[in-house]
């Protein structure tokens, strides 16, 4: 009979992204999922951005949205990064953008403007067609669950073949992200000076779902915030290639909720050059 895997602690490192600007987020024309238009170059000098931004984090796994915009986001990331050129990415549609129905490719004024005909607001209504926040939510929850089971099972997986990673300090994922000016945006160990990260993923996604996702961890799983985190800060959509990073600590016992803690949230400092154009083509 094949013995169990546990572990006391599973540490990991969890990173997200929204994707770049789009023409149609210039002009304030809601995507959603049918609308799978490319990045402006604004948000291809976005995604460069993030990626200086990132490229001293070494991720061992990278997930995005399969449109397109979230595509050459991550894409754009990866290209500047000092360990992870060669990382393959994982498109998945359960990081999809909220699914919008007949006020998709319409201007947002629009989407407010149905929403006040049937006596609700903005963003609990549902467009016919449309996702509701809680179809959102659960396919958040789908991906998060597929996650935390991979990341356990690759961590059993090595546990029984020690002799691969033993000793090996340069496949051990960093936690040391840099802005572009090259200045420490965080401790290289945030979560304690004894425990070490298994792994570090990147997330690529949209506003609207990394929302729901966000309301996901805090209600249901109980995430930690930042003390100086505000009302507004916590329920605003995050900017195109806004950055946010959480620690998770899962089990690999049954039933165990995961720990997170949010180390910051739609971080987007490294924009500040893409304005004065001083991001490389």
């Amino acid at each position: 009979m094949r013995r169990r895997c546990t572990h006391a602690c599973l540490p990991l490192a969890l990173g997200e992204c929204q994707g770049g600007e789009t023409r149609y987020n210039k002009e304030k024309i809601l995507q959603g999922q049918g609308i799978d238009e490319p990045l402006s170059e604004t948000g291809f000098q976005q995604a460069r951005a993030a990626g200086v931004f990132l490229s001293n984090t070494k991720f061992t796994h990278v997930f995005s949205s399969d449109l397109l915009r979230a595509k050459q986001t991550a894409a754009s990331i990866l290209g500047k990064s000092q360990f992870c050129k060669e990382t393959a990415v994982k498109y998945d549609p359960r990081l999809r953008e909220r699914g919008y129905g007949v006020a998709e490719g319409r201007p947002l004024s629009d989407l407010r403007i149905m929403a006040k005909a049937a006596g609700e607001q903005c963003p609990s209504f549902t467009p016919p067609g449309g996702e509701t926040l809680e179809e959102v939510k659960a396919r958040g929850e789908d991906f998060f669950a597929t996650l935390c089971r991979l990341i356990v099972k690759e961590a059993c997986q090595e546990k029984q073949a020690p002799e691969r990673t033993a000793g090996n300090d340069a496949d051990k994922p960093s936690t040391l992200l840099t802005n572009h000016h090259g200045s420490r945006e965080f401790h290289s160990n945030p979560i304690g000076a004894t425990e070490e990260l298994f792994a570090s993923v990147l997330v690529v996604s949209h506003g609207a779902y990394m929302r729901s996702w966000l309301s996901y961890f805090v209600s249901d799983l109980g995430c930690i915030l930042p003390a100086s985190l505000t009302k507004t800060e916590l329920s605003s959509v995050s900017p195109n290639t806004g950055v946010s990073q959480f620690i998770v600590k899962l089990e690999s016992k049954d039933n165990i909720k995961p720990k997170i803690q949010c180390i910051c949230l739609n971080k987007n400092d490294h924009l500040g050059d893409v304005a004065a154009e001083h991001i490389k083509l």
